[in-house]
């Protein structure tokens, strides 16, 4: 079983950056597919990103694609999500997310391990 605690989130400026950490324990993280969530109030939660376990392949939901980057550092079982140009509907509380399957996917329902998330705010 792993466990996953996220940081890095805190409240920036539109047009800034931030970068969200997942550190994992328990396990390690190349035996994993993992993804990121976000959940802004009064909405559903949706996959923003995710990473192959099999390859390494990367994926994105539309409005993200070309300013954050998903990337995972083996040895240090930690995966990251760079944000750059980050705008108001950024806001939301993000969760990293794992599951042992050899693909990736941006369902909720497919993932059994979770973070307790971290709060991003894009305000001015």
């Amino acid at each position: 079983q792993v466990q996953l605690v996220e940081s890095g989130g805190g409240l920036v400026q539109p047009g800034g950056s931030l970068r969200l950490s997942c550190a994992a324990s328990g396990s390690t993280l190349e035996t994993h597919a993992m993804a990121w969530f976000r959940q802004a109030p009064g909405k559903e939660r949706e996959g923003v990103s995710c990473i192959n376990r099999s390859d390494g392949s990367t994926y994105y939901i539309e409005s993200v694609e070309g300013r954050f980057t998903i990337s995972r550092d083996n040895a240090k079982n930690t995966m990251y999500l760079q944000m750059n140009s980050l705008k108001p509907e950024d806001t939301a509380v993000y969760y990293c997310a794992a599951n042992q399957s050899p693909r990736a996917t941006m369902k909720v329902d497919e993932y059994d391990y979770w973070g307790q998330g971290t709060q991003v705010t894009v305000s001015s």
